[in-house]
């Protein structure tokens, strides 16, 4: 049985903390234990002091196909010690530079968190999607407030509602990544980065990064806990049941008798 340590994987070289999600055989969907590992990942970064940036990666074949969609029925976040409701303000509250190399597919959270990455890199294989409302679902980690900010009420709305995957060149012109590379080459360009970043003035590098989350923070924070309320609402709903039921079922859901 794969341990919780072999699916979030941790390694500190240079100072860099490597987080690499390892569950391919599972296109590295997240279970509630590999949420914990996440979180338990960051925490030991924001506190120990050879840790001056954080690398996050699922390797160049995947970076995370979202929740594990029978673990998290199984445990739905409706409460304040579920592992998902404990990652999302870890990340968001995260202090020290957070570089993340995308590579596959990247759905729900594998998208929404690389709003909360200082620097993010893409491979020519990445594919990013974000079908809350296909599930009958809405956004979460603050992208319901980040997107409209970054790209604009409509731009935002292709994406939170209409909610079609798009590709990395589509990703770099928005603004979820800096650069897009080929898939071998994606973390090696994300790791140079990180390293410029850990031989720099972390106290400079920190202060920076919460002065330009300042303005917001308390904003960012009542609209995370309002998108967990009403994702929590929304998955013991109905249609969360008909979209499930119909994504195990592998057929198109039916929501024409809702409203």
């Amino acid at each position: 049985m794969t341990t919780p340590e072999e699916l979030i994987q941790t390694d500190l070289s240079d100072r860099v903390l490597t987080i690499r999600i390892n569950r391919p055989a599972k296109k590295n969907a997240l279970t509630l234990a590999m949420y914990e590992g996440l979180t338990a990942a960051l925490n030991r970064a924001g506190a120990d002091d050879e840790v001056r940036a954080v690398l996050i990666t699922g390797g160049p074949a995947c970076f995370t196909a979202g929740n594990d969609l029978m673990d998290f029925l199984n445990a739905p976040p409706t409460s304040a010690d579920s592992p998902v409701v404990q990652f999302l303000p870890t990340l968001r509250a995260f202090t020290k530079p957070l570089v993340a190399a995308v590579c596959g597919v990247a759905i729900g959270i594998g998208t929404t968190l690389l709003l909360h990455c200082d620097l993010a890199y893409a491979g020519t294989n990445a594919r990013f999607h974000l079908p809350f409302v296909d599930l009958g679902l809405v956004p979460e980690a603050g992208s319901s407030l980040l997107l409209p900010q970054m790209l604009g009420q409509r731009r935002a709305a292709e994406l939170l509602m209409l909610a079609e995957p798009f590709g990395p060149e589509q990703a770099l012109a928005m603004g979820f990544v800096n650069g897009v590379f080929e898939p071998e080459e994606v973390e090696e360009v994300a790791r140079s980065k990180a390293l410029l970043l850990a031989a720099k003035a972390p106290t400079a590098l920190r202060e920076t990064k919460r002065l330009m989350k300042a303005a917001q923070a308390e904003l960012m924070a009542k609209t995370m806990d309002a998108e967990l309320a009403v994702f929590g609402a929304q998955l013991q709903g109905p249609e969360a049941a008909e979209a499930l039921q119909a994504f195990f079922e592998k057929r198109k859901p039916d929501f024409s008798k809702m409203g």
